[in-house]
């Protein structure tokens, strides 16, 4: 069986590598969504310096997790017979002391606590056992202690801005993201599978950056294909991982779960107020809580509209499988093979790629920066939306940077099959989109139109009028 090789997360790798080097003890915690490659992570980078490893058990009880705990270290030690039991975590750190005293070491201690979350479940003195092995033994020692959990809004609440035992204890930190286009594609390439970058697109557009997802891609077969066979057909990952993947995130997932469903409806996004009126979750403190977890386990985001700072701020779903699945998949799981054949041929196809296109462009925004040479300027993304009235038109731009140096860039953002063709009534409406802004913003800025399309815009007289620059694939790939 061919070993998996570590592919893109140079930073983390940078940030993990320091910690080991350090000259201090360091408390590591990774945080990033379910199947993001959190374990794979820290077990590649860290390969051969790993002392101690643990993962908690899903909805098991405190036994379950302190038997769990007995049973590795038992196999560390070479004991033939499971040692006892720790009652509690305490007792499990104090275990856990010992056994590293004992270990003959020319390097820093690894510890590596993996699904931090369903350790410390009701009734445990987890966070306490940790706190003690921190305090009273680790802190004076050459070590790194690495803490991990896909429910990312625990581990922010529980440990990073914990106010007991562990507060400002964590030392180093890694938000993990999904892949980036870049990313995705060598991750193929590592496995030996040849896409085309359109296809790949189209791929990231169902699956998103998830490595876990990513890896049930197959070679030899179109994006189309591999979307069918993966999301589809009886023995798709993807088919059913929709109902697993809040329960897996959250203790009580159903507000999650509607409010995801309540976002899948309106992409350009919704107000609180909007979202609490069509979820049907009541607008205070649940709200709140379930809006903070979806965002912090990077299902959804929040922005303001342009010129809208205090007020105004907007949801919007951008998990691409949560959208995927909601749009397609489970309205038709049962419609038999060659579903996805059929379903990328249709006009909802085209609605939805065309708004997944411009969330992937969004998520993009340092290789955009970068393609129009404006890394170093200082620049605020938002979106703009004008309702219309009886007497005048409305209008949306979904991307729009604003930039110090006076000029502000209005992003169009087409997902189409070829060289896209601006026409003259196309041109028009970009040139009323712009004049709209222009008149309700009163800006006094340089306004300049890119558009972002994967094979690029045909030059003529109306696009080399209007539009000041165009991005293809090429721009979003960049490392």
């Amino acid at each position: 069986m061919k070993k998996q090789v570590l592919v893109g997360r140079e930073k983390e790798q940078v940030i993990l590598q320091k910690a080991l080097t350090s000259n201090e003890a360091e408390m590591l915690a990774v945080i990033g969504r379910r199947r993001v490659g959190k374990t794979f992570l820290i077990k590649s980078a860290y390969a051969g310096h790993i002392d101690f490893q643990m993962s908690g058990i899903q909805n098991a009880t405190l036994q379950r997790q302190l038997e769990n705990f007995a049973y590795r270290l038992s196999l560390l030690t070479n004991e033939n017979e499971m040692r006892a039991i720790p009652k509690n975590w305490f007792q499990a750190f104090t275990q856990l002391i010992d056994f590293l005293r004992a270990r003959p070491k020319d390097s820093k201690y690894v510890v590596f606590l993996d699904e931090l979350p369903w350790m410390a479940g009701k009734k445990s003195d987890f966070i306490q056992g940790l706190s003690f092995f921190w305090n009273s033994w680790a802190v004076d020692q050459d070590i790194v202690v690495v803490i991990c959990g896909s429910a990312a809004s625990w581990m922010v609440q529980k440990v990073v801005n914990d106010t007991g035992g562990l507060h400002n204890r964590i030392t180093k930190r890694i938000n993990l993201k999904p892949f980036t286009l870049n990313e995705t594609a060598a991750y193929f390439k590592s496995r030996n599978i040849s896409l085309s970058r359109y296809h790949i697109v189209q791929i990231y557009m169902a699956l998103g950056g998830i490595p876990h997802y990513l890896k049930e891609v197959e070679g030899g077969k179109s994006a189309v294909q591999n979307i069918n066979d993966i999301c589809f057909s009886e023995s798709g990952l993807l088919r059913d991982e929709f109902r697993n993947l809040y329960p897996a995130l959250f203790s009580n997932p159903q507000n999650h779960v509607l409010v995801i469903r309540a976002l899948a409806t309106k992409r350009q996004g919704m107000t609180r107020t909007e979202i609490s009126q069509s979820s049907k979750v009541k607008n205070g403190g649940t709200l709140t809580k379930v809006l903070q977890e979806l965002e912090l386990s990077g299902f959804i985001s929040s922005y303001y509209a342009y010129g809208k700072k205090k007020k105004g701020k907007l949801f919007r779903l951008t998990d691409e499988y949560s959208l995927f699945y909601l749009q397609f998949v489970e309205k038709n799981i049962y419609e038999g093979e060659d579903t996805w054949q059929h379903l990328s041929q249709t006009q909802t196809y085209k609605i939805w790629s065309g708004y997944s296109f411009e969330s992937i462009c969004i998520k993009h925004l340092p290789q955009i920066k970068k393609a129009l040479n404006i890394g170093g300027v200082y620049t605020v993304s938002a979106s703009f939306s004008k309702k219309g009235t009886k007497d005048t038109k409305g209008t949306q731009i979904d991307l729009i940077l604003d930039r110090k140096d006076q000029v502000i860039n209005l992003f169009e953002m087409k997902f189409y099959q070829k060289e896209f063709v601006l026409n003259k009534s196309y041109a028009e409406a970009l040139k009323e989109k712009m004049n709209i802004f222009q008149e309700v913003t009163k800006t006094n800025k340089l306004l300049l139109w890119t558009i972002i399309t994967p094979f690029g815009l045909k030059q003529n007289q109306y696009a080399l009028n209007l539009v000041y620059s165009t991005l293809t694939l090429e721009s979003l790939f960049a490392s």
